[in-house]
Protein backbone atom coordinates (compact mmCIF):
# COMPACT_ATOMS: atom_id res chain seq x y z
CA UNK A 1 0.00 0.00 0.00
CA UNK A 2 1.29 3.44 -0.93
CA UNK A 3 0.38 6.85 0.46
CA UNK A 4 0.83 10.15 -1.31
CA UNK A 5 2.44 12.85 0.87
CA UNK A 6 2.42 16.54 0.03
CA UNK A 7 5.64 17.91 1.50
CA UNK A 8 4.53 21.57 1.46
CA UNK A 9 1.29 20.82 3.35
CA UNK A 10 3.08 18.54 5.82
CA UNK A 11 5.73 21.20 6.48
CA UNK A 12 3.10 23.92 6.99
CA UNK A 13 1.09 21.82 9.44
CA UNK A 14 4.16 20.85 11.45
CA UNK A 15 5.56 24.37 11.42
CA UNK A 16 2.36 25.90 12.83
CA UNK A 17 1.84 23.12 15.37
CA UNK A 18 5.47 23.44 16.50
CA UNK A 19 4.92 27.18 16.88
CA UNK A 20 1.89 26.54 19.10
CA UNK A 21 3.81 24.03 21.25
CA UNK A 22 6.91 26.21 21.59
CA UNK A 23 4.76 29.17 22.57
CA UNK A 24 3.13 27.10 25.31
CA UNK A 25 6.56 26.01 26.57
CA UNK A 26 7.62 29.67 26.44
CA UNK A 27 4.71 30.59 28.70
CA UNK A 28 5.97 27.98 31.18
CA UNK A 29 9.45 29.51 31.01
CA UNK A 30 8.19 33.06 31.64
CA UNK A 31 8.53 34.18 28.00
CA UNK A 32 12.28 33.77 27.69
CA UNK A 33 12.15 33.22 23.89
CA UNK A 34 12.10 35.93 21.23
CA UNK A 35 9.68 35.92 18.28
CA UNK A 36 12.52 35.26 15.88
CA UNK A 37 13.80 32.25 17.85
CA UNK A 38 10.27 30.84 18.09
CA UNK A 39 9.86 30.99 14.31
CA UNK A 40 13.32 29.56 13.62
CA UNK A 41 12.82 26.74 16.14
CA UNK A 42 9.42 25.81 14.70
CA UNK A 43 10.81 25.83 11.14
CA UNK A 44 13.81 23.69 12.09
CA UNK A 45 11.57 21.17 13.84
CA UNK A 46 9.20 20.99 10.86
CA UNK A 47 12.13 20.46 8.49
CA UNK A 48 13.66 17.68 10.62
CA UNK A 49 10.25 16.03 10.95
CA UNK A 50 10.27 15.45 7.17
CA UNK A 51 13.71 13.82 7.15
CA UNK A 52 12.51 10.34 8.29
CA UNK A 53 10.14 10.21 5.30
CA UNK A 54 13.06 10.77 2.92
CA UNK A 55 15.26 8.01 4.35
CA UNK A 56 15.14 4.26 3.98
CA UNK A 57 14.38 1.67 6.64
CA UNK A 58 11.35 0.91 8.82
CA UNK A 59 9.03 3.89 9.36
CA UNK A 60 8.83 3.32 13.13
CA UNK A 61 12.63 3.37 13.44
CA UNK A 62 12.91 6.55 11.39
CA UNK A 63 10.29 8.27 13.58
CA UNK A 64 11.91 7.08 16.83
CA UNK A 65 15.19 8.67 15.74
CA UNK A 66 13.80 11.73 13.96
CA UNK A 67 11.22 13.03 16.43
CA UNK A 68 13.51 13.29 19.53
CA UNK A 69 16.20 14.90 17.35
CA UNK A 70 13.70 17.48 16.08
CA UNK A 71 12.60 18.23 19.65
CA UNK A 72 16.18 18.79 20.87
CA UNK A 73 17.02 21.07 17.94
CA UNK A 74 13.82 23.09 18.42
CA UNK A 75 14.59 23.64 22.09
CA UNK A 76 18.24 24.56 21.47
CA UNK A 77 17.32 27.13 18.80
CA UNK A 78 14.31 28.60 20.59
CA UNK A 79 15.50 28.83 24.19
CA UNK A 80 19.29 28.63 23.82
CA UNK A 81 19.64 26.38 26.85
CA UNK A 82 23.11 26.14 28.35
CA UNK A 83 22.82 22.99 30.46
CA UNK A 84 21.54 19.44 30.20
CA UNK A 85 19.17 20.11 33.11
CA UNK A 86 17.57 23.08 31.33
CA UNK A 87 17.34 21.09 28.09
CA UNK A 88 15.59 18.17 29.82
CA UNK A 89 13.22 20.53 31.64
CA UNK A 90 12.19 22.25 28.41
CA UNK A 91 11.89 18.87 26.64
CA UNK A 92 9.66 17.60 29.44
CA UNK A 93 7.34 20.57 28.98
CA UNK A 94 7.39 20.19 25.17
CA UNK A 95 6.37 16.52 25.30
CA UNK A 96 3.76 17.25 27.98
CA UNK A 97 2.11 19.91 25.85
CA UNK A 98 2.36 17.65 22.80
CA UNK A 99 0.46 14.99 24.73
CA UNK A 100 -2.15 17.48 25.96
CA UNK A 101 -2.46 19.00 22.50
CA UNK A 102 -3.09 15.62 20.89
CA UNK A 103 -5.46 14.55 23.66
CA UNK A 104 -7.63 17.65 23.44
CA UNK A 105 -7.76 17.46 19.63
CA UNK A 106 -8.70 13.76 19.74
CA UNK A 107 -11.42 14.46 22.32
CA UNK A 108 -12.83 17.25 20.16
CA UNK A 109 -12.88 15.01 17.09
CA UNK A 110 -14.78 12.27 18.94
CA UNK A 111 -17.27 14.59 20.66
CA UNK A 112 -17.86 17.10 17.83
CA UNK A 113 -18.72 15.46 14.49
CA UNK A 114 -17.81 18.62 12.55
CA UNK A 115 -14.26 18.43 13.92
CA UNK A 116 -13.51 15.17 12.10
CA UNK A 117 -14.71 16.69 8.83
CA UNK A 118 -12.49 19.74 9.38
CA UNK A 119 -9.44 17.48 9.58
CA UNK A 120 -9.86 16.56 5.92
CA UNK A 121 -7.99 19.72 4.88
CA UNK A 122 -4.92 21.65 6.01
CA UNK A 123 -6.74 24.78 7.14
CA UNK A 124 -9.19 22.70 9.18
CA UNK A 125 -6.31 21.08 11.06
CA UNK A 126 -4.66 24.46 11.69
CA UNK A 127 -7.97 25.98 12.80
CA UNK A 128 -8.63 23.23 15.36
CA UNK A 129 -5.01 23.52 16.49
CA UNK A 130 -5.46 27.24 17.08
CA UNK A 131 -8.56 26.62 19.22
CA UNK A 132 -6.69 24.06 21.34
CA UNK A 133 -3.71 26.45 21.65
CA UNK A 134 -5.93 29.30 22.84
CA UNK A 135 -7.56 27.06 25.46
CA UNK A 136 -4.25 25.76 26.83
CA UNK A 137 -2.52 29.16 26.71
CA UNK A 138 -5.40 30.80 28.59
CA UNK A 139 -5.13 28.21 31.35
CA UNK A 140 -1.35 28.65 31.48
CA UNK A 141 -1.62 32.45 31.68
CA UNK A 142 -3.93 32.14 34.68
CA UNK A 143 -1.58 29.68 36.38
CA UNK A 144 1.37 32.01 35.78
CA UNK A 145 -0.33 34.83 37.66
CA UNK A 146 1.70 34.03 40.78
CA UNK A 147 4.96 32.23 39.93
CA UNK A 148 8.21 32.33 41.85
CA UNK A 149 11.56 32.58 40.13
CA UNK A 150 15.20 33.51 40.82
CA UNK A 151 16.46 37.00 40.02
CA UNK A 152 20.06 38.20 40.03
CA UNK A 153 20.37 41.99 40.43
CA UNK A 154 23.68 43.38 39.17
CA UNK A 155 24.95 46.76 40.34
CA UNK A 156 28.25 48.46 39.49
CA UNK A 157 30.34 46.37 41.88
CA UNK A 158 27.89 44.01 43.59
CA UNK A 159 25.27 41.47 42.61
CA UNK A 160 22.52 39.97 44.75
CA UNK A 161 20.32 36.91 44.16
CA UNK A 162 16.74 36.91 45.46
CA UNK A 163 13.52 34.94 45.11
CA UNK A 164 10.91 36.98 43.24
CA UNK A 165 7.20 36.76 42.56
CA UNK A 166 5.99 37.26 39.00
CA UNK A 167 2.75 39.12 39.67
CA UNK A 168 0.42 40.04 36.78
CA UNK A 169 -1.22 42.54 39.12
CA UNK A 170 1.92 44.69 39.14
CA UNK A 171 1.36 47.35 36.48
CA UNK A 172 3.74 50.00 37.83
CA UNK A 173 5.58 52.11 35.25
CA UNK A 174 8.15 54.89 35.51
CA UNK A 175 6.19 58.07 34.66
CA UNK A 176 8.76 59.65 32.30
CA UNK A 177 9.99 56.71 30.20
CA UNK A 178 7.02 54.40 30.68
CA UNK A 179 9.37 51.51 31.55
CA UNK A 180 8.01 48.77 33.86
CA UNK A 181 8.86 49.05 37.55
CA UNK A 182 9.44 46.05 39.82
CA UNK A 183 9.29 46.24 43.62
CA UNK A 184 12.28 45.38 45.80
CA UNK A 185 12.73 45.29 49.59
CA UNK A 186 14.95 48.08 50.95
CA UNK A 187 17.20 45.62 52.77
CA UNK A 188 18.10 43.92 49.47
CA UNK A 189 18.52 47.23 47.69
CA UNK A 190 20.91 48.51 50.37
CA UNK A 191 23.05 45.36 50.07
CA UNK A 192 23.24 45.89 46.29
CA UNK A 193 24.47 49.48 46.60
CA UNK A 194 27.01 49.30 49.41
CA UNK A 195 28.94 52.20 47.91
CA UNK A 196 25.98 54.54 48.45
CA UNK A 197 22.71 55.57 46.87
CA UNK A 198 22.78 55.28 43.05
CA UNK A 199 21.92 58.01 40.59
CA UNK A 200 18.79 58.10 38.46
CA UNK A 201 16.24 58.64 41.23
CA UNK A 202 12.58 58.59 40.15
CA UNK A 203 9.39 59.14 42.13
CA UNK A 204 7.01 56.33 41.18
CA UNK A 205 3.32 56.88 42.05
CA UNK A 206 1.29 53.81 42.94
CA UNK A 207 -2.16 52.71 44.07
CA UNK A 208 -2.80 49.89 46.52
CA UNK A 209 -5.58 48.41 48.64
CA UNK A 210 -5.77 50.11 52.02
CA UNK A 211 -3.69 53.05 50.83
CA UNK A 212 -5.22 54.79 47.83
CA UNK A 213 -2.15 56.68 46.70
CA UNK A 214 1.55 56.74 47.50
CA UNK A 215 5.05 57.38 46.16
CA UNK A 216 7.84 54.84 45.86
CA UNK A 217 11.50 55.77 45.55
CA UNK A 218 12.60 54.33 42.21
CA UNK A 219 16.12 53.65 40.95
CA UNK A 220 17.66 52.20 37.82
CA UNK A 221 19.43 48.84 38.18
CA UNK A 222 21.96 48.33 35.33
CA UNK A 223 21.09 44.68 34.77
CA UNK A 224 18.95 41.88 36.14
CA UNK A 225 18.85 38.19 35.17
CA UNK A 226 15.59 36.28 35.55
CA UNK A 227 16.07 32.51 35.87
CA UNK A 228 13.26 30.03 35.28
CA UNK A 229 13.96 26.27 35.26
CA UNK A 230 17.61 26.80 34.35
CA UNK A 231 16.86 29.23 31.50
CA UNK A 232 17.91 32.87 31.96
CA UNK A 233 16.57 36.10 30.51
CA UNK A 234 18.69 39.26 30.88
CA UNK A 235 17.11 42.72 31.11
CA UNK A 236 19.12 45.95 31.00
CA UNK A 237 18.38 49.22 32.84
CA UNK A 238 15.47 48.03 34.98
CA UNK A 239 13.63 50.35 37.36
CA UNK A 240 12.91 49.10 40.88
CA UNK A 241 10.68 50.73 43.45
CA UNK A 242 11.95 50.45 47.02
CA UNK A 243 9.61 49.00 49.64
CA UNK A 244 10.29 49.98 53.24
CA UNK A 245 8.24 47.00 54.43
CA UNK A 246 8.51 43.26 53.87
CA UNK A 247 6.93 42.32 50.55
CA UNK A 248 6.04 38.79 51.65
CA UNK A 249 4.66 38.21 55.13
CA UNK A 250 6.42 34.82 55.24
CA UNK A 251 9.67 36.09 53.70
CA UNK A 252 9.28 33.65 50.80
CA UNK A 253 10.21 36.31 48.26
CA UNK A 254 11.78 39.76 48.44
CA UNK A 255 10.90 41.15 45.02
CA UNK A 256 7.79 41.53 42.87
CA UNK A 257 8.61 41.43 39.16
CA UNK A 258 6.68 43.41 36.60
CA UNK A 259 5.47 40.90 33.94
CA UNK A 260 6.15 43.44 31.19
CA UNK A 261 9.87 42.69 31.64
CA UNK A 262 9.30 39.29 30.04
CA UNK A 263 7.67 40.80 26.97
CA UNK A 264 10.59 43.08 26.19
Amino acid sequence: MYYKLYIDSLFLINFVMNLYLLKLVDYSLMRTATRCSLVLGAAAGAGLYLVPFLLGGPVWLRLVIGLPLAAVVMIKITFRVKSIKALLKAAEKLFLYSFLFGGVMLFGIRVIPQASKALLNVFGILGIGMIVFLILSYRKERKNAQNLCKVVLIGKETKVTVDALMDTGNGLTEPISGKPVSILEKEVFDSLWKEGEPSGFRAVPYHSIGKKRGILQGYLVPEICIEVDGITKTCKDVYVGISEEMISGTGKYKMILNPLLLEA
